[in-house]
């Protein structure tokens, strides 16, 4: 039997401050390195997991659970013939907070052994629309187990906005050149580039997608059809924006906007 490659599915839930949820079924397309403003907790499906991060590489096998913190620079290279399977829940940091008695959560832990919570986790992730109102209730829960037993009481520390980073995203939706931008403040494009990607840990042309991306979202969760979005969000066409969009989210817009 023929395996269906890149089968992703992205739902937006109502609860817990805008649950999102990414279910990748042999997702052969690596994701290039972002930031997100959650917590990712990837369930591991079939196959190791890599995540790449600014300075290490972990390997997450099947059947554990791969967390990232919100903020947290990652890339995630996919098998480009077998590909990977994995369910990612999207979830807001003042959730987690709230769970830890109002105290900042952070995973040192990135990746997580634990053969009963993976299997409650797997079994919520199959079963959402059938719990109902109860799904809620029940991530809670699974939530406060996963703090407690390898969550830490501190947060992780962001950079501060830099210049560089505050004077991109003044001008997000423009045409962008490295140049120009690196001329604008006395630097050749190579040492700015080096200052950039040591202060945010991105390259300015990621930096600026993921923020045109992240203004798309909201620009197609308000209604805005495609070609209006994609322009609005900076890109140079409809195929450009789609393109990018589902490089970095998995899903392409039309889907992300009816899901």
């Amino acid at each position: 039997m023929q395996v269906v490659k890149n089968s992703n599915t992205y739902h937006k839930l109502p609860i817990l401050d805008g649950l999102e949820l990414l279910n990748a079924q042999n997702n052969t397309v690596s994701f290039p390195y972002h930031t997100h403003d959650t917590f990712n907790i990837a369930l591991i499906l079939k196959h190791t997991f890599d995540t790449k991060l600014t300075d290490k590489h972990l390997h997450a096998p099947a059947g554990t659970l791969s967390i990232t913190n919100p903020f947290e620079v990652h890339a995630t290279p996919c098998d480009g013939k077998t590909g990977n399977s994995f369910f990612t829940f999207y979830v807001s940091p003042d959730v987690l907070k709230m769970i830890n008695h109002n105290h900042e959560v952070f995973f040192e832990e990135k990746i997580v052994y634990d053969q009963e919570l993976f299997h409650d986790f797997y079994f919520l992730s199959q079963n959402f629309s059938s719990i109902g109102i109860n799904a809620e209730k029940a991530l809670l829960a699974l939530l406060e187990k996963l703090i407690r037993l390898y969550g830490k009481n501190h947060n992780f520390k962001n950079s501060e906005i830099s210049l560089f980073s505050r004077f991109m995203e003044d001008r997000v939706t423009e045409k962008f050149s490295l140049e120009e931008t690196a001329k604008s403040f006395g630097l050749d494009k190579y040492k700015f580039l080096r200052l950039f990607k040591h202060e945010t840990g991105l390259t300015p042309n990621n930096y600026l997608i993921l923020k045109r991306i992240e203004k798309s979202k909201i620009l197609l969760t308000e209604g805005l059809e495609l070609a209006d979005t994609a322009i609005e969000s900076g890109f140079y066409d409809t195929a450009h924006f789609c393109r990018k969009f589902k490089e970095f989210t998995g899903v392409t817009p039309l889907h992300y906007k009816i899901s």
